[in-house]
């Protein structure tokens, strides 16, 4: 046949095929004719060749190999030939081989070709495991018939028995590195339908691990098995394989392979990613949909029936590489739990799997309580569930739907899932069978769910789930070398690489996480902020808060952490919306800060604002935008504690001699939990600064009220709670409610400094009559607390002693040892700055140094020394940088100028002694 005339009969065979698919839209009908259309050509040619010369047919098997041996040729993907020789056949069957190659270029085809011995296909080749892999689907086509049994019956099983192990160790190691490409999940808005996680490479992992384990192929479906009986050729175990159990893998398959002939035809080249304009034709043309003669589907509904099929995909092959004993997802270092035996769970391995049915027993999956509790279980240790324990859990969930309870409880549960460092891993598992839905109804819109937007990379939940592993990657220890100097250390060419950077960074905001008052509320309010994407309104921030309020009660959640969850996703775009202005404008940063309000929710929202946008796609956070993000939030930070002494609570309002309030519904909820005694509760409020009210709860700021009552009794009333941040760190709060007097907080700051305590934040407020409220936030650097829970009264007594003057600072601190100082991976330049501006009455002093061991006993030490008293005091710390305001007074009035510099002088000097004493 000369190549003019194989050319045309091939491009008009070719022609027929795609007219039939454009007609029924049946992929794996195309790709199985163009199979049966390339073994005619190359046995025409080959026959060709052995005509002219007879030797040529002993020796030499032609087998096809890779997609082409499993009878899947798709319309533009390449031609992989193995041509298997006896010893001697080598050079006479080169040129032959030559020309057969050229000719099938010069028919358009792309072409690989391989010539081995069926000797050299008996060991895996390490460095190349994509040769085994595809010896796996090779397909007899013609030639030494002989020769093909030797390679398939003899070296094909020495390599399957001998190093099947490691062709699937091999192959778990390609796949999960391919997923890495992909960032381990299949929610791309335009996926490579090929490569993607749960795209068709994935198919045939799928079909490689369960050979390496049964021996048996498994077939795609019907129309694959035609290959084989078509022109009565063999194609080793093919016929005697097993085929994808399950209606609905079948459907993913033939969809997959519909959709790719679709991308081929469209591109007219070996091109798979499913780009928006692809979407949209997909979508009209009714791609792998059934009823192709009906109307157009919008591209959003035709992605989501795309998801469904890659989800399961996806499954199954996590489910063959389980059954094989393989890795095919990212590992993560699984966290042993302690799991009680009436758990309903089992923890091995890791890998999470509940209970089996005992006989005439309740069926643990139908539990609602057990089922949580291994998300829980799940999200704490980084476990993966058994397949097993997956199917019961969707086969139980129209039961767990009707026994399950609303309120606190789960609350409770939703909360010790978001806050395990593994939640992204519970959710999607939760999300994938149903269960997230069923307990949040809200998230089912954003259910892979497309918004076009050229910034974005994944679905709208896949976003909110990757913004939720970002919170958790940044309260993770540092990675690499801890360095000194910030921006300090370089590369070899003298510049740093912006990887470091960011590490820098992510330390820095990671270390806010910690300071959060509840994480949990932070992590609900990642959950449910783009909920609204999923409605018609134009405000999705709106529509998500109007959806979590349904959410949030439902749980029943208190008032003031309901209106923090809210308030965030309210406001989940304002501080990236900051940022596109001047950041070092005065203004921007007042009306950022004014918005705000708080500094609980700027912590909040400067976390959340980090992870977002780095959850975007991986190079959206760039250190300059890092950058920005941390000098808003300073800016910010400072704003807020510049104007916290002005605004104070005014109890009451006369109006014809009536008291009557005024104030916001947190108040009025604090009254109302104490009716009768509503005039005590308002004279103990007047005068609190407005940041007092705004930072604490209804039921905090009574337990302040009913300690002030007990004066008589003790007075100095002190409250302690020791317990974890759901991010790790242990931070204890204690709480002094007294009468004001000198030297009140300087004490309690000595105190702790004594015992070894590195205070995270502190506040001090003071109403109209003197009663002081001093809050202090704080880690236990020698554990002392948390291990030996006997010396926390010890602990109690001996701060109570110091502040009411019982003992001394310095017996207390000769008595405790002092931490060894670390080396400061940022170093921070100390500034000390006053402001006559940011009250009427006071002098706001504010501290910016090295957060390190004794620094707030130095500065409150040194305050009391020269006889100043501290009317607020505001104590935060930012990564490694401590953040101090004080408001001050000297004598009632303001400081003067020389009190000023004097004060500059001495506390320059304590700061110093501090930190080199």
């Amino acid at each position: 046949m000369s190549g003019v005339t194989a050319r045309g009969a091939y491009e008009r065979r070719m022609a027929e095929i795609r007219g039939h698919f454009e007609s029924n839209g049946d992929g794996l009908r195309a790709i199985a004719a163009r199979s049966t259309l390339v073994d005619d050509l190359v046995l025409r040619f080959w026959s060709d060749e052995v005509r002219d010369a007879p030797a040529l047919g002993k020796g030499i098997a032609l087998c096809a190999i890779g997609g082409y041996g499993r009878g899947q040729l798709f319309p533009c993907s390449d031609v992989d030939l193995l041509f298997c020789v006896e010893k001697g056949m080598e050079k006479p069957a080169k040129e032959p081989i030559r020309r057969l190659s050229q000719s099938l270029w010069d028919c358009g085809l792309q072409v690989s070709l391989a010539t081995r011995m069926a000797k050299d296909c008996e060991r895996l080749d390490e460095e190349n495991p994509e040769f085994a892999l595809s010896l796996l689907d090779v397909r007899w086509l013609g030639g030494d018939e002989a020769i093909f049994s030797q390679l398939q019956d003899k070296s094909l099983a020495k390599l399957r028995s001998r190093d099947g192990r490691a062709i699937g160790v091999a192959l778990a190691r390609l796949t999960l590195e391919r997923h890495a490409k992909f960032g381990d999940t299949l929610f791309h808005l335009e996926p490579n339908i090929k490569d993607s996680p749960g795209g068709l490479r994935d198919v045939n992992a799928c079909q490689w691990l369960h050979e390496l384990r049964t021996g048996k192929r498994m077939v795609l479906a019907d129309v694959a098995g035609e290959i084989s009986t078509s022109s009565g050729q063999r194609s080793g175990d093919q016929a005697h394989g097993d085929r994808f159990q399950g209606g609905e893998i079948r459907d993913a398959v033939a969809f997959l392979a519909a959709v790719r002939c679709f991308l081929h035809y469209r591109h007219e080249r070996d091109d798979n990613t499913l780009d928006w304009e692809a979407q949209d034709a997909a979508g009209q043309q009714r791609i792998g949909l059934p009823g192709r003669a009906s109307e157009g589907v919008d591209a959003a509904y035709w992605m989501r029936v795309y998801f469904r099929h890659a989800r399961l995909i996806d499954k199954r092959l996590l489910r063959e590489a389980e059954s094989s004993g393989l890795q095919v997802e990212t590992p993560t270092v699984v966290k042993r739990l302690r799991i009680p035996d009436d758990a309903g769970f089992r923890i091995k391995a890791g890998v999470l799997e509940l209970d089996p049915v005992r006989a005439g027993g309740v069926d643990v999956a139908l539990e609602p309580e057990i089922v949580l509790s291994a998300f829980r279980a799940m999200a704490e240790s980084g476990a993966i569930l058994a397949q097993s324990t997956e199917d019961r859990i969707v086969q139980a969930i129209p039961f767990l739907s009707a026994n399950l309870e609303e309120g606190p409880g789960l609350w409770r549960n939703i909360a010790s899932i978001l806050t395990g460092r593994q939640a992204g891993k519970a959710l999607r598992a939760m999300h994938s069978l149903g269960v997230l839905e069923l307990i949040l109804p809200e998230f089912h819109g954003i259910d892979a769910l497309v918004i076009r937007d050229a910034y974005h990379r994944y679905t709208v939940d896949e976003h909110t789930f990757v913004l939720i592993d970002t919170l958790h990657g940044m309260a993770a220890e540092p990675v690499g070398v801890r360095r000194k100097g910030w921006g300090k250390e370089a590369g070899k060419d003298g510049v740093r690489e912006p990887r470091q950077e960011l590490e820098d960074w992510r330390v820095r905001f990671g270390a806010i996480l910690a300071e959060l008052q509840n994480p949990a509320l932070l992590f609900l309010a990642a959950l449910l902020h783009d909920t609204g994407k999923g409605r018609a309104g134009e405000n999705h921030a709106a529509e998500s808060t109007g959806l979590a309020r349904s959410v949030l009660q439902r749980l029943e959640m208190d008032a003031y952490e309901c209106g923090l969850v809210l308030r965030l996703i309210e406001m989940h775009l304002e501080m990236s919306a900051a940022m596109r202005r001047d950041i070092f404008d005065a203004e921007t940063v007042r009306a950022f800060a004014g918005k705000v309000q708080t500094h609980e929710l700027l912590r909040m929202l400067t976390l959340f604002t980090y992870a977002d946008i780095a959850a975007v796609h991986p190079d959206a956070l760039t250190p300059w935008k890092a950058e920005s993000l941390w000098r808003l939030h300073m800016g910010a930070a400072n704003q807020l504690d510049r104007s916290v002494d002005e605004e104070r609570v005014h109890a009451r309002s006369l109006v014809g001699g009536a008291g009557l309030w005024r104030k916001d519904e947190k108040i009025a909820r604090v009254l109302a939990l104490r009716h009768g005694r509503e005039a005590e509760v308002e004279l103990f409020l007047e005068g609190f600064p407005e940041r007092y009210v705004s930072t604490r709860s209804a039921e905090t700021m009574l337990q302040h009220f009913e300690m002030a009552q007990r004066f008589d009794e003790d007075p100095f009333q002190m409250s302690f709670h020791h317990g974890a941040t759901q991010t790790g760190s242990v931070v204890n709060e204690i709480t002094l409610v007294t009468s004001d007097r000198p030297r009140l907080f300087a004490g309690i700051a000595a105190a702790l400094a004594a015992w070894g305590m590195n205070v995270v934040t502190a506040d001090a407020f003071a109403n109209q009559a003197g009663v002081v409220v001093d809050t202090f936030r704080f880690t236990d650097t020698f554990r002392t607390l948390e291990l030996n829970e006997s010396e926390r009264e010890r602990f109690l007594t001996s701060v109570r002693d110091l502040v009411a003057g019982r003992t001394s600072v310095e017996k207390l601190l000769s008595s405790r040892r002092r931490p060894r100082r670390k080396a400061p991976r940022v170093e921070v330049e100390t500034r000390i700055e006053f402001d006559e501006t940011a009250s009427t009455h006071s002098t706001l002093l504010q501290v910016v140094t090295q957060d390190v061991y004794g620094l707030l006993r130095a500065i409150s030490a040194t305050l009391s020394d020269l006889g100043y008293n501290v009317e607020v005091a505001l104590v935060d710390t930012e990564g490694e940088t401590a953040i101090d305001v004080f408001y001050l007074t000297s004598g009632g009035r303001r400081l003067t100028l020389e009190q000023e510099e004097e004060l500059r002088v001495a506390l320059l000097g304590a700061i110093e002694k501090n930190n080199h004493g």
